[in-house]
C-alpha cells in the first residue's frame, strides 16, 4: 500500500530498498540503453580507425601510382628524345654519304682526266722519241 502511494507520487524503491524517482524498469532500460550506446560508440570508434587506416593506405598507393606514372612519362620522353637523336644522326650520316659519293665521283672524273692526260703525254713522248 505504501509502495502504491509512493508509486502514484512518482517515487519507487529499488532492489536495495533505496528511494528512487525513476521506475526500476525504466532505470533498467536506461542502463541497458546506456550500455548499448557505449558498445555502439566503441564500434563507431573502431570503424573510424579502420577507415582512417584504409584512407592512409589508399593515399600511399595513390602516391606510389603517381610516382610510377611520372617515371613512365619520363621514360617515354627519354625514348622519344633518343629516337629524335637517332633520326638526326641518320640524316647527318645520309648527308655525309651523299657528300662522299659526290667526292668519289669528282675523284673518278679527275682520275679519268689524269689518265687521259697521261696517255696523251705518253703518246706525245713516244712521238717525240720516234721523231728523233
Amino acid at each position: 500500500m505504501a509502495q502504491a502511494a509512493l508509486g502514484s507520487a512518482g517515487l519507487h524503491f529499488d532492489e536495495l530498498n533505496k528511494l528512487r524517482v525513476l521506475d526500476p524498469d525504466v532505470a533498467q532500460q536506461t542502463a541497458q540503453l546506456r550500455e548499448e550506446c557505449k558498445a555502439f560508440v566503441d564500434k563507431i570508434v573502431e570503424f573510424q580507425k579502420t577507415v582512417g587506416s584504409l584512407i592512409e593506405l589508399v593515399d600511399q598507393l595513390a602516391k606510389a601510382a603517381e610516382s610510377e606514372k611520372m617515371k613512365a612519362i619520363g621514360a617515354r620522353n627519354l625514348l622519344k628524345s633518343i629516337a629524335k637523336q637517332r633520326e638526326a644522326q641518320e640524316q647527318q650520316l645520309q648527308a655525309l654519304i651523299a657528300e662522299k659519293k659526290m667526292q668519289l665521283e669528282r675523284y673518278r672524273i679527275e682520275y679519268e682526266t689524269l689518265c687521259k692526260i697521261e696517255a696523251d703525254q705518253n703518246e706525245f713522248i713516244d712521238q717525240f722519241i720516234f721523231q728523233k
